[in-house]
Parts: C-alpha cells; structure tokens; sequence
C-alpha cells in the first residue's frame, strides 16, 4: 500500500484514483491520523466478507455455547412458512 500527504493527493488527483482501482492509497495526514482511498467494489466485497465472517463466528458461538439444534433437513425448515 502506498501512502501519500494530503498536499501530493489534491497535486495528483487522477493519477492516484487511478492508481486507487488496482490497491488501496494511505492518505497521511500531519497529525498522525491515515486514511484510505480505494474501489468502492473493493471496499464493498471486504464489508462482505467481514460480516459473513461475522455470522460465522456468531454461528460457532451458539454451537459452542449449546444455544443450537440439529437441523432436521428441508421440509423442517419450510414448515414455518407453511402456517
């Protein structure tokens, strides 16, 4: 990841959004905070995969904790929408 100032971000706009569709730019600010420009489809799909890692472990928790039942196949899982 390259990482940039403020001041040579504005001096070179395009080149670094280009530059942003291929890898993810750290913006340095002076006073110490990073920000980060990329692709918005990029962006999207890691907000994705971290909430399907989310439900994942939310998953493994229930299962650990014994909060979760056996599934009973198809027709069990359907009969809720069957009322």
């Amino acid at each position: 990841m390259e990482s940039i100032s403020p001041k040579k971000l504005r001096a070179e706009l395009k080149d670094y959004l280009d530059m942003a569709a291929n890898e993810p730019i750290r913006i340095q600010r002076r006073s110490g905070e990073n920000y980060v420009l990329m692709n918005e489809n990029k962006y999207a799909e890691l907000n994705n995969e971290i909430s399907s890692l989310q439900r994942r472990l939310l998953a493994m928790n229930d299962i650990a904790d014994g909060r979760a039942s056996e599934y009973k196949g198809k027709e069990e899982r359907l009969k809720r929408f069957k009322k």
